[in-house]
């Protein structure tokens, strides 16, 4: 694949025509109007590049693609052992902190995710033009805390000053054609594919693992036997924490859209800071787009149609309350579908906030029948996450089936072979026989491997077998994955946030995260009852005091399931602690806590631990605080035998 607009030995690139680089940069910048702005740049590097690179020998590319960020490097320059990644700012008096972090996110997404960049030297140069001379300590370059700052004049010396002429050089053939394997957020993967990229460009592509690629081919081809032969057809998409189950179902959505718009195919969910941060996030990188290629798009414009595409699912309920006529939507991707409220909650739900007596149905059964209206055909896809049901009156994967058992014998029914051997997902036999005999296995239809956190797809497990107590099973795996996924432990949270800030690179996302239950964890000033606004706290910049970077607002794990950041603090609360050998659950009710004795509401309170402990993409550091001699609500109990049991696992203390 061909992912630079100019590639050339620097060579021949010295004497080749100003014309010549130019008509070639031009013809393959194909994909917007190319205005005068662009090509003054282009002239101005080129006019730079020949005079600072004259004496050097390598490769030079020109906008290089860097396809998980939808966005181009200036010039990558490979010379000898190392390759510079080199962003420009032609007329720039100054080294903006803006440029440094779009450069240094440049060069650590080419590490993380081109295969042919993990084990070579990358160094990330600002060239601001019109700067004075400015030396950057090489350490800090080397490990990305910082850039080499290069100005028309000086970039000759500022290259040569990294060149190593006695280790081996790059191998550029081997370089040029390495596979780009990258784990997009959600953030950004809905971008891509809202701009129209295929889900192939922005995931990872290894054989060995279930991609998203099959599942979607798997879920297309369903909906077209289900189109062709007048059926109604449920699938059940599972997958690990991480593993890209919303990303399979935003792929679904925008595919059939592009299939056949009157399928009106549409993404819903009930995870609400989910639906508002991917909203938000389309709405303003449409606005940005439409800016640069000279468009002119107000954000209100742009909002109606992103929320047209991500849509609440409270709102498709409310509307099909109202009516029994069938829905426009022939293809419905629900979201979170785990999270389903049982028929006890939405009846006493329908009851006090709509009005509606003797609602007798569950949550599934409801959106079943409202799509059992269609006279021809429909198809529903379920995304479902075992063991995350986080919420009182949230049934999971169980409801759905008895729904379908009792109530819709002759729905088509796909699933993969996982929901039948883990009990995660269905606790009861006859459900599982039942599902077994009426149900056709599809294992394209499981996402095994996390790819949240890129630099270990091993931590789900481990998290597991961590709360599960399985010690020894603990320990082993995070031997297995310290060296690639930090994660530390510290009962100071002044040291929690230094080490994040230190951690992060670019503009690599930190945050504070937290059980809504760990209500007393407000004496050392982190309140899990103040609200945060989602988009505010996921999208905006690190001089927004708004925002996770600024580690003052906590996100709970209704805030962020579903979502990510790259470096978390997970405060760890007294609502769920370890008492020799087994978890402590506990509710804090008016001056105290009280045990929580419901093993469901135990279930739920693992699972909500189990969510705040896979939200890092990169990394975490664990905060457990000190206990009180004067709260009773802060006792020792609390706190010290959950670090005990953490150390003893291997997690380092940081002090």
């Amino acid at each position: 694949m061909k992912r630079a607009y100019y590639s050339k030995s620097i060579e021949k690139f010295l004497i080749e025509s100003e014309t010549s680089i130019l008509g070639e940069l031009s013809i393959n910048h194909s994909n917007r109007t190319l205005e005068d702005l662009q090509i003054n740049a282009w002239r101005k590097q080129i006019e730079i590049l020949k005079d600072q690179l004259f004496g050097l020998t390598g490769q030079i590319y020109f906008e290089f693609a860097i396809p998980r960020m939808g966005k181009r490097v200036d010039n990558i320059i490979i010379i000898n052992n190392i390759a510079f990644i080199v962003e420009f700012k032609v007329g720039e008096g100054g080294y903006e902190k803006h440029a440094i972090e779009q450069v240094i996110d440049y060069t650590i997404d080419l590490k993380n995710f081109h295969e042919g960049s993990h084990h070579i030297n990358l160094i990330p140069v600002l060239v601001a033009t019109n700067a004075k001379d400015q030396t950057e300590p090489i350490n800090n370059v080397i490990s990305f805390e910082n850039v080499a700052k290069s100005n028309k004049s000086n970039l000759n010396q500022t290259l040569k000053s990294y060149i190593n002429s006695s280790e081996t050089e790059i191998d550029i053939e081997y370089w040029e054609n390495s596979i780009y394997k990258p784990t997009p957020t959600i953030v950004e993967a809905a971008q891509a594919l809202y701009k129209d990229h295929n889900v192939q460009e922005i995931t990872r592509s290894d054989s060995g693992t279930i991609n998203l690629s099959k599942t979607a081919d798997c879920i297309n081809s369903i909906i077209e036997k289900s189109k062709s032969n007048s059926l109604k057809s449920i699938c059940f998409v599972t997958g690990v924490p991480g593993a890209g189950k919303t990303l399979a179902g935003l792929n679904i959505a925008v595919e059939r859209m592009k299939t056949d718009v009157d399928e009106h195919a549409v993404f819903l969910s009930g995870n609400g800071p989910l639906v508002n941060v991917l909203r938000e996030a389309l709405t303003r990188d449409e606005v940005l787009t439409s800016k640069e290629n000279g468009e002119k798009l107000t954000k209100k414009q742009a909002a109606i149609k992103a929320n047209a595409f991500i849509q609440n699912i409270h709102h498709f309920r409310d509307d099909n309350l109202q009516s029994e006529r069938e829905p426009i939507e022939k293809v419905v991707v629900f979201d979170e579908a785990q999270r389903a409220w049982t028929k006890h909650q939405v009846s006493s739900f329908m009851k006090r906030k709509k009005g509606v007596e003797n609602f007798n149905m569950s949550e599934p059964e409801f959106l079943i029948d409202v799509m059992n209206r269609h006279n021809d055909w429909c198809t529903i896809i379920c995304l479902i996450g075992g063991g995350q049901e986080i919420n009182t009156g949230e049934a999971g994967l169980e409801e759905w089936i008895n729904a379908l058992k009792n109530h819709y014998p002759n729905w088509k029914i796909y699933y993969p072979n996982l929901i039948l051997e883990n009990n995660n997902y269905l606790k009861s036999e006859d459900i599982r026989d039942w599902l077994n005999k009426n149900g056709q296995n599809k294992n394209e239809l499981h996402l095994a491997v996390s790819v949240r956190s890129f630099r270990s797809e091993k931590l789900s497990n481990f998290i597991h077998e961590l709360l599960e107590i399985k010690k020894d099973l603990a320990e082993k795996l995070f031997n297995e994955i310290k060296n690639d996924y930090p994660i530390v432990l510290t009962r100071d949270l002044n040291t929690a946030k230094n080490w994040l800030r230190k951690q992060a690179r670019g503009t690599e996302r930190i945050g504070l995260i937290s059980s809504s239950g760990a209500r007393r964890l407000r004496p050392i000033g982190i309140d899990v009852k103040n609200e945060i606004s989602a988009p505010n706290w996921f999208l905006n910049k690190s001089n927004d005091i708004r925002s996770s970077y600024f580690l003052e607002d906590v996100a709970t794990e209704f805030d962020i399931q579903g979502l990510e950041i790259d470096w978390a603090c997970v405060a760890w609360g007294a609502n769920f602690y370890m008492n020799n050998t087994n978890w402590k659950y506990q509710n804090f009710k008016g001056t105290k806590w009280q045990n929580i004795n419901s093993e469901i509401d135990k279930e739920y309170l693992k699972n909500t631990y189990r969510v705040l402990l896979t939200r890092a993409r990169q990394g975490m550091v664990i905060f457990i605080p000190n206990s009180s001699e004067i709260d009773h609500t802060r006792s020792v109990l609390f706190y010290d035998k959950t670090y005990e049991y953490l150390q003893q696992i291997g997690i380092t203390e940081i002090i």
